[in-house]
This record gives C-alpha cells, structure tokens and sequence, in this order.
C-alpha cells in the first residue's frame, strides 16, 4: 500500500530544491568560471580575490545582490596595472602586435592577453583582512613575467572595501623612463552600470549637482575629468552601481563600452573606471597607494567622500618630499633617482626643465602663497612659477609669476605671493615649477618641499 501523499509537504519539499537550485546558481554565477576564491563579508557587503587570476578583486555586492564586476578576460576585474618604457615594449623575441605597440611596459594583476593567469606567490585571509602577493604578467605579451610583484591588503568598513596596494619594482632596465598615466586601480563594471558619474566643478562638497560624464567623440570609449570630490561612479539607471574613491587623487578616466544589458559577469559590454596618476616608476621602486570601492547608491557613494574629507585634516596641498616625489614629475628634466632621501635632486642640464606637481584642488583665494624650499646652482637670476586653472588643459599665457632666486647652491625658503597675479583667481588644480628659463650643463636644483599657505 503506497504512503498517503501530503501536499503541502511535498509542495514545500518542490519549494526548497527550487530554492537550493537558486542558490546554487546565484553562486555559480556570482564568481568567474573556475575562480579559486578567498572572501571578505559583513552583514552589508561582500568582497572576492581570485586566487587562480592573480588574486585580483572579482566580485563584490551588497549582501543578497548580484556581483557588479565585470570578468570578460584577464584585463577587466578590479586589479593593479602600471606603466612604464620603453614604448613599445619586448623581451626577446616576444613583441607585441600593432594594435599593443603604445602600451610599453605593463605589467597587471589578472593576466595577459594570451590567456595566461598570472601567478599568486602568497596569500593570508583571516576573516578581518586580505592579504596578497602576485608576480604580474605583461598584459601585450605571451606569457612574460612582469621584473615586479605586486602587494595588496583588504579590509571591509561597512560598505566599503578598502584598499592599499604596493609595486615593487626589480627591472634590469635602470632607465629613468618619463613619467606615464597609471590605472590606480583599474576597474571594470557589469553591462548595467552604464552611466558615468562623478563632481567635477568648482564647489566640493557642498552637494552641488553631480555631473554624468559625457561619451568623447570619435572611436575611443574612455572620457578623462577632474573629479574634485575625489570619488567617481558607475551607475544603472536607478543610480546603483559601483564607486571609486582615489584619496589625495581628482584625476579619473573611464567610461562604457558596449551596449546596457543584463548584469552577466562575463559579458563583453562593460564599465570602466580608473584613478589617475602620473608617475615615474623607477627600475628599484616601491610605490604605494590607496583607494576605496562601494557597492551601493550614489548617494551613499558620495557620503563616504564626504565622510572621508571630513575624517582628513583640512590642508591646502602641501608636498614635502622626505622618501618620495608625492606624485610630481618631470618635463625635459630627470631627477637622481629612487630612493628618495630627503628632497628631489633634479639636473637641468635640458632645455626648458619643469617639475609639475600631481593633480589637486584649491581655491586661489584660501591660498595666495606658495613657499618652496630649495637649493639652486645656476647662473640664472629667476625662477617662474605656473598655475593650471579649473576646466583649463594647460596654463594660460598669463598664469605665471616670476621671483628671484640665489644660485649659490645653499638652501633657501622661497615665499610668492601668488595673489600679486591678477589671473590667480577661482579653482586651481596645478603648480608648475620652471627653476630656470633654460638648462645648462651643472645646473640644479634640490627641492625639499613646496607648500601652498594662507597669509
């Protein structure tokens, strides 16, 4: 005699397989194919390395939500890329196809663009914190080594993945190559998080209006802008998405590529960020930063660049140049190299050197001095310095000022008034520092700090 069948159990039984086979979906589907994974998770949101992809990010979401990164090939993820020279880049025999040519040097996280994943030489995870080593691969070559390991460590606050990240550099090449832009970090967005959005005006933090970043003309996808709250996003249509915040840094470049569609992580249509620097990676370097992700909405996206301004000592710009160049750079001009100890030794033996600083922003009005401690060896009589206003690509023929300066090769405190000049005015968002209108064998200067300051 068969048992009596009751309903209501066998409806709930059909019931729990089809919730299990959902859920077991929603975890096939929230991580790459064959990911070896290692996560972070809080009751508000979930963080994931792929330890078989260079243990670069490749998931995160709000608890209960869908991963929002995109994992189409080795070069999307959230992962660490830097560039360098030469340009083009080869070892050997193995060059790089044409349409790679301009990427020089470029080592990533994830893997190449053959296919090869790039390898984890350590990892630690401990509930409360990540921690990861990877020997990179050269994203235009087959399967080459990057001559560098990168580190990263992640921590989850609330909402927000945190994290630092480290290049250690051990080229062969000793060249000091020009300084190049960096993806500080790259990261890759699904097919709805299709708009763009960031603040790029005048007034930060002041809940002015947000701008959307619009698509650039022509073929190439990735638009660049200030982002002077220092915080950029990918949203979807009901403004969630993903959020990048670049502490110290307002220079982003990203983008959409593709058509808006369903959130597949491995979909070829997809969102881009990256925080921008300009840097010059020396062959010995051991270069840092740090940034921030959050998954969730606008809003709450920009409350944490909001909380993380007011959480930071309010400070004009100000670089002093103890162990490190703080992001400046060179033009027609190299300095002695890494490490640094205690200032920038820079030869101007070219024609028109400059050192520029890294992209900020401040009013002119809040700082109307600069003071620059420095020491000269030149026959010249004067120095310049430049200001790049806000929305201006360069400085204009008139955003300059020019001061005296002792050549005798001794430490001196160089204070210009900049508010003398009558185009100081409104938002500014670079120095540019001439030391002398043209180089010449034995001239130098050594630069201890620059340092904007109120009155």
């Amino acid at each position: 005699m068969p048992f009596p069948v009751n309903s209501t159990l066998l409806r709930l039984t059909f019931l729990l397989q089809a919730l299990f086979c959902c859920l077991c979906a929603s975890l096939c589907a929230a991580a790459p194919e064959g990911a070896d994974m290692s996560y972070l998770s809080n009751v508000e949101v979930k963080v994931g390395i792929d330890l078989s992809r260079g243990g670069a990010i490749v998931y995160l979401a709000r608890t209960g939500e869908d991963n929002l990164i995109n994992n189409f090939d080795l070069g999307r993820q959230v992962q660490l890329s830097f560039f360098s020279g030469p340009v083009p880049f080869a070892v050997g025999d193995n060059t790089p196809s044409k349409h790679w040519e301009h990427i020089g040097w470029n080592p990533i996280q994830a893997g190449d663009d053959f296919k090869h994943a790039s390898k984890v030489l350590e990892h630690r995870n401990d509930g409360q914190s990540i921690y990861v080593k990877t020997l990179p691969l050269q994203w235009p070559l087959n399967n080459v080594p990057g001559d560098c390991t990168f580190e990263s460590w992640l921590q989850l606050e609330g909402p927000v993945a945190k994290v630092r990240a480290r290049l250690n550099n051990a080229r062969s090449d000793t060249t000091q190559y020009p300084a190049r832009l960096q993806e500080l970090p790259a990261v890759y967005a699904n097919a709805p998080y299709h708009r763009v959005a960031s603040y790029t005006g005048e007034q930060p933090f002041s809940n002015a209006p947000v701008s959307v970043i619009p698509k650039p003309e022509g073929k190439h996808p990735w638009s660049f802008w200030q982002g002077t709250e220092g915080w950029a996003a990918l949203l979807d249509d009901r403004d969630h998405g993903l959020g990048l915040l670049t502490p110290g840094r307002t220079f982003f470049t990203g983008g959409f590529a593709g058509k808006p569609g369903p959130n597949d992580t491995h979909a070829t249509s997809t969102g881009y960020l990256a925080g921008q620097g300009q840097e010059i990676l020396d062959h010995n370097i051991v270069y840092e930063f740090h940034y921030e992700l959050v998954a969730g909405t606008l809003a709450e996206i920009r409350s944490r660049a909001v909380s993380n301004q007011a959480s930071s000592t309010p400070a004009l710009p100000a670089w002093t140049f103890e162990k490190d160049r703080q992001g400046w750079l060179y033009m027609n001009a190299q300095d002695s190299g890494w490490p640094i100890t205690g200032a920038l030794k820079v030869s101007l033996d070219q024609s028109d050197p400059q050192l520029l600083s890294p992209f900020s922003f401040w009013r002119a009005e809040e700082a109307p001095v600069v003071v620059i401690e420095c020491a000269f060896k030149t026959a010249h009589k004067k120095a310049v310095i430049y200001w790049q206003r806000h929305g201006e690509r360069a400085p204009g023929a008139k955003d300059f000022i020019e001061f005296p300066i002792q050549g005798d090769g001794e430490f001196h405190l160089y204070e210009v008034d900049l508010s003398s000049a009558p185009t100081y005015k409104g938002g500014i968002i670079r120095l540019r520092f001439d030391p002398v209108p043209s180089g010449g064998a034995g001239d130098t200067v050594i630069v201890k700090s620059v340092k904007l300051m109120k009155r």
